[in-house]
């Protein structure tokens, strides 16, 4: 009997030859699109994800495989576990990474629910990552791709045991220009298709607009101050600004300043050097590590605090059940509350937690 896998198809190229290569491997397959958004709630124009256009796109390349494919509507989900939670930590000065949150709630928690309800085997995505088995000690890695310009196992490192041993990612070992190569050798519609840039439900890449459309507030003005309390200006509503921000602050300056701190409880946002925003500790919340099953006995490993940032020699340990802390060898700029701290040891992804 075939097994069977369900293939989560956004419209893209990546998640299209995903389901090429799942069928070549003999596999039954069936496409799917998660419908992500009530239309009210988000306005979906290109350069991102999930818009119509992308519905079309994906249904085009299940047709070309002879795969049925369908339309899942998972909007209620993800309007509480992804954008929700966005707004929630802008509006108490965090700055959220909503991709990592998409694929813990959504592609890798109701679409794999969906998926065992339905008989499937496996759920395939098109990210570029891998996945092997420690018969050692008995657990699934996870671990970065091949293509390491085009590495997501920042973004995965959530997953668990049981999702790890039902998941494929089929581009994890090629290139991202040998997946054009196929789709276009296969005729796809979206072969050349631009990847998506933005964060799929904020339209102009302004989150400031978004969270005020979406919540019908307005977010009052306050101060800047420097870290010793000088007032320094005025600024536009905290929601606007990020750690580390030095561009768009509105003041004139006699050096350059950036943010360092969002104090939400003061309404004010403040101002340091550029030397301010580095420093050696990280502390992290909603813990889930992989590779391992605790991390009680500190561990040497490379890490990174935002998705394009080079790994860093640290040491990291397990404080209780759901507390990591990182020590880095060397301070690190802009540690960003809300963003994902990952551990790695050499290409496989140890675990990781939210910073804060």
């Amino acid at each position: 009997m075939n097994r069977k896998a369900l293939i989560a198809m956004s419209g893209g190229v990546d998640s299209s030859v995903a389901a090429f290569l799942t069928k070549e491997k003999g596999f039954e397959c069936m496409g799917v699109t998660m419908k992500l958004f009530h239309n009210d709630d988000v306005d979906v124009r290109e350069n991102t994800c999930c818009s119509l256009d992308d519905v079309e796109d994906a249904r085009s390349v299940a047709h070309k495989l002879s795969m049925p494919y369908f339309v899942f509507n998972f909007s209620d989900r993800f309007k509480e576990d992804v954008i929700d939670k966005f707004v929630d930590a802008y509006e108490n000065g965090r700055t959220p990474n909503p991709c990592i949150d998409c694929n813990r709630y959504l592609k890798f928690d109701k679409l794999f629910s969906r998926a065992k309800e339905l008989g499937y085997d496996y759920v395939v995505t098109g990210h570029y990552a891998r996945i092997d088995y420690n018969s050692e000690n008995g657990r699934y890695l996870l671990k970065k791709a091949v293509d390491e310009n085009k590495d997501q196992s920042y973004v995965l490192y959530s997953m668990t045991q049981e999702q790890l041993s039902h998941v494929m990612f089929p581009l994890g070992e090629i290139s991202k220009p040998q997946a054009r190569k196929i789709a276009e050798e296969n005729g796809f519609v979206n072969a050349r298709k631009h990847d998506s840039q933005d964060i799929c439900f904020v339209v102009n890449g302004k989150y400031s607009d978004f969270i005020e459309n979406y919540t019908g507030k307005t977010f009052p003005e306050g101060d800047f101050v420097d870290k010793n309390g000088n007032l320094l200006g005025r600024h536009k509503g905290i929601i606007r600004y990020t750690v580390g921000q030095r561009k768009g602050l509105g003041l004139a300056l006699p050096h350059p300043m950036y943010v360092i701190e969002i104090d939400t409880e003061n309404n004010r946002v403040v101002l340091g050097e550029n030397e301010d925003l580095y420093s050696s500790r990280v502390m992290a919340k909603s813990v889930n590590l992989i590779s391992v099953a605790d991390l009680y006995t500190p561990m040497r490993v490379k890490a990174k605090v935002r998705y394009r940032q080079a790994e860093q020699w640290a040491t990291a340990v397990q404080i209780d059940e759901d507390t990591l802390k990182v020590e880095f060898d060397e301070p690190q700029r802009a540690i960003t509350k809300g963003q994902s701290v990952v551990l790695y040891d050499g290409d496989v992804v140890v675990g990781g937690g939210t910073i804060v």
